[in-house]
C-alpha cells in the first residue's frame, strides 16, 4: 500500500518525520512511501503549490499522510499561488468531502486544558466538517462598488446533494459511537443553513436509532466551553467546522493533540494534524508530533485496513503522555524526536 507523503511548509517536516518513524517501529506491514512537496515548499522549488507530478501522486496513493501548509513568504502572493490552495485543491481534485476531526482529552492533559478539569474531562468528540463546500469554495473576488470602495466577496452555498451526503457521514459516524447527533448552522439568519437544517432533518427519518439535535453555531460555540460533554458527533459546514474544530482542541489541552481525516466516498484519506505550519517555531525541534503520530493511526483505521496497528499506536501516545512526556505546548520541554522516541518506547 502506498502512502503519500506530504510534508509542505514549517513544522510540518518535522511532524512527518516522526509519524514515520513511528509507524516503522510498530512494524506496520505493506506500506511504502513516496514523498512530493507541497505548499509555500512547492511554489519556492516548483512555481506552483500543488505541482501535477504532487497531484499525480496523491491520485496513485492508496493514502495521503500530510504536514501542513502556510509560509509567510508567501503571504503577497495571488491568492492561487499561496500554499494554502494547495490543501484546498487536493479536496477537491479527490472529492475529499468529509472531515473527521475527533478531539479527546487524555487524562494526563488536564491540566492543560483552557478549561476546568472536571469540564475538560468529559471531551469525548468527533466534529464532521463539511470540506468541499462553503465560502471557501464559493464565487470569490474583489470588485468596486458604486461609490468607488472596495469590496471582497465570498458566496456561501451548498445544494441538498452536498448537504445530505455530509449529513450521512455525520449520522453514521455517530450511530457507531454514543448515537447522539448535533447538527450546527445559522439558519436563523443564512439562508445555506435553512437548508442545511432542512435536508439533516429529512436524512434523520434514515437513521431512528440516532438522537438528533440542532444549534446555533453561537450557541454550539458558547456550549463547547459550558459542557462540552454533552456533545458526541456534530456535523456543521466547512467555515463553522474550521472554527469549532480549532475550539474544541484548546479545551482537549493543544492544538498539537488533535489529528484529522478527510475522506472521500470510498474510504482514501488525507490525514493531517489540525494544528497549521506554525512558522514561528519552525526548525526548533519544539513541535509536538502527536497529532500527526496519531492522524497516521486514523490512516491505518480508515484508509489502510488495519484497525489493530492504529489501536497500538494510539495506546502508545496514550502511555508516553502517562509516562510524563511533555512537548513545551503541553508545559513540557521535550523536544519533537524526544516526543517520537517517548512514542516508541512505549511500543515496544
Amino acid at each position: 500500500m502506498l502512502v503519500a507523503l506530504l510534508p509542505g511548509d514549517g513544522i510540518g517536516p518535522e511532524v512527518i518525520a516522526e509519524a514515520v518513524r513511528v509507524l516503522d517501529a510498530a512494524g506496520v506491514s505493506d506500506l511504502s512511501y513516496e514523498t512530493a512537496p507541497v505548499g509555500g515548499a512547492a511554489y519556492k522549488a516548483e512555481g506552483h503549490p500543488l505541482p501535477e507530478a504532487t497531484l499525480a501522486l496523491a491520485r496513485r496513493a492508496d493514502a495521503l499522510l500530510f504536514g501542513a501548509v502556510g509560509d509567510p513568504d508567501c503571504d503577497r502572493l495571488e491568492r492561487r499561488l499561496r500554499p494554502e490552495q494547495a490543501i484546498l485543491g487536493l479536496r477537491a481534485a479527490l472529492g475529499l468531502f468529509a472531515n473527521l476531526r475527533p478531539a479527546k482529552l487524555f487524562p494526563e492533559l488536564a491540566d492543560a486544558s483552557a478549561l476546568r478539569p472536571e469540564v475538560a474531562s468529559a471531551i469525548d468528540m468527533v466534529i464532521v466538517r463539511e470540506l468541499n463546500g462553503d465560502v471557501y469554495f464559493g464565487e470569490k473576488g474583489m470588485r468596486t462598488t458604486p461609490g468607488g470602495l472596495r469590496q471582497g466577496y465570498d458566496v456561501m452555498s451548498y445544494d441538498e446533494s452536498e448537504v445530505a451526503r455530509i449529513a450521512r457521514v455525520g449520522f453514521e459516524t455517530a450511530r457507531a459511537r454514543r448515537g447522539k447527533l448535533t447538527s450546527v448552522d445559522k439558519a436563523n439568519v443564512l439562508e445555506t443553513s435553512q437548508l442545511w437544517r432542512d435536508v439533516v432533518t429529512e436524512i434523520a427519518a434514515e437513521y431512528p436509532d440516532v438522537a438528533l439535535s440542532h444549534l446555533y453555531v453561537d450557541n454550539a460555540a458558547m456550549q463547547l466551553v459550558r459542557n462540552p460533554g454533552q456533545f458526541d458527533v456534530i456535523v456543521t459546514g466547512n467555515l463553522f467546522g474550521d472554527i469549532l474544530s480549532d475550539q474544541a482542541s484548546m479545551c482537549a489541552g493543544s492544538i498539537g493533540m488533535l489529528p484529522s481525516a478527510a475522506l472521500d466516498g470510498a474510504g482514501k484519506g488525507l490525514y493531517e494534524p489540525i494544528h497549521g505550519s506554525a512558522p514561528d517555531i519552525a526548525g526548533q525541534a519544539k513541535a509536538n508530533p502527536l497529532a500527526t503520530i496519531l492522524s497516521a493511526a486514523m490512516m491505518l483505521r480508515y484508509s489502510l485496513g488495519k484497525p489493530d496497528d492504529a489501536d497500538r499506536i494510539e495506546a502508545a501516545v496514550a502511555a508516553a503522555l502517562a509516562a510524563g512526556a511533555r512537548s513545551p505546548d503541553l508545559g513540557g520541554s521535550m523536544t519533537t524526536t524526544e516526543m517520537g522516541d517517548a512514542v516508541i518506547r512505549a511500543l515496544r
